[in-house]
């Protein structure tokens, strides 16, 4: 008797399957969840908020159990907690060793407080299931329509705070000595980051958050240093991943939120081998002798010519 430990094969419908209108769900919300995730992702990464982003999703675990108790949708609980786990981070954690003591506390409260809520009823597993891990494939139509309003809040937020939110990322003491409120804008921050977690959790769950939210964003930071420009690089990976994942699942039969982190995973790798070699590269070139090179001798009277100095407009030459 044998038995089958690894139910992986090649699914012959996998193209009437994309078709089909929970596919059609899942592709339409991955996209909307994929693009908020690249619009937010660059910030998170360059105010190095990546801790506070992966604590806000599990504090919104006690808020979908509770949900379920209370007989409420899940994902107005699940808003509910991340809005408030996000406050909290952003009114007392100024400095970054404040802000990662009080992520740290509210984390640890808010992922008992959602194992007390989900061992009071024995139909909430799922949703816990569905909180940590996702389920790309069970995305309503109504969950369409709140994806799709949550993604042009952020928009039209981020818009208009832009400019002063991407000076006080860039160097907080700075912008807050040039009058930026900087602790405004760090709550108003983790507000929208809430926003963020709160549909990429339903995505791909808490565990594999990163997979969207930090994870393209990094690689289009070491792409490219215009913030703009990594924004849509990190948007454009998001997205590639949704779909390569979404396709692959529908050809292999494999859950679709762990193709969706291979994908994104493996762009970043490539990238970061790539860039880490490029680095090496470089490095040698500057400092040849560390690799055992020798240093080209200066040609004959180079050092009697004076060099040129950048003033700005025009190049004069020093000394």
């Amino acid at each position: 008797m044998t038995t089958q430990l690894v139910a992986i094969g090649y699914q012959q419908d996998w193209w009437t399957i994309l078709g089909s209108p929970f596919m059609r769900n899942a592709l339409i919300g991955g996209t909307v969840v994929a693009l908020a995730s690249g619009l937010m992702g660059y910030f998170i990464v360059v105010r190095r908020n990546a801790f506070a982003a992966h604590a806000l999703a599990h504090m919104g675990l006690p808020g979908a159990t509770g949900a379920v108790l209370l007989g409420i949708p899940p994902v107005l609980g699940l808003a509910v907690f991340c809005a408030g786990g996000a406050l909290a981070i952003g009114a007392l954690g100024k400095r970054a060793s404040d802000r990662d003591v009080v992520t740290g506390t509210t984390l640890a409260f808010a992922t008992g407080l959602g194992l007390f809520f989900n061992s009071l009823a024995t139909k909430s597993s799922s949703t816990m299931t569905n909180v940590l891990f996702g389920n790309l494939l069970a995305i309503s139509h109504d969950q369409l329509i709140g994806f799709s309003v949550l993604f042009l809040v952020l928009m039209l937020c981020v818009g208009l705070i832009y400019r002063p939110l991407l000076y006080s990322s860039i160097n907080a003491p700075v912008a807050e000595a040039k009058g930026v409120p900087v602790r405004a804008l760090s709550v108003v921050f983790m507000l929208l980051l809430a926003l963020a977690v709160t549909m990429a959790v339903q995505a791909v769950g808490t565990l594999l958050l990163f997979a969207l939210l930090v994870t393209p964003a990094a690689t289009g930071i070491m792409l490219t240093p215009r913030p703009s420009l990594a924004m849509a690089i990190s948007a454009a990976i998001s997205v590639c991943s949704v779909w390569l994942g979404l396709g692959a699942s529908a050809m292999f039969n494999v859950p679709p939120s762990f193709l969706v982190v291979t994908v994104a995973c493996g762009i970043w790798l490539v990238v970061w081998l790539v860039d880490h070699r490029g680095r090496r590269v470089a490095d040698v070139l500057d400092h040849p002798t560390r690799s055992g090179g020798v240093v080209p001798a200066e040609p004959a009277g180079a050092l009697l010519q004076p060099k040129s100095v950048d003033t700005g407009g025009s190049r004069t030459p020093a000394g």
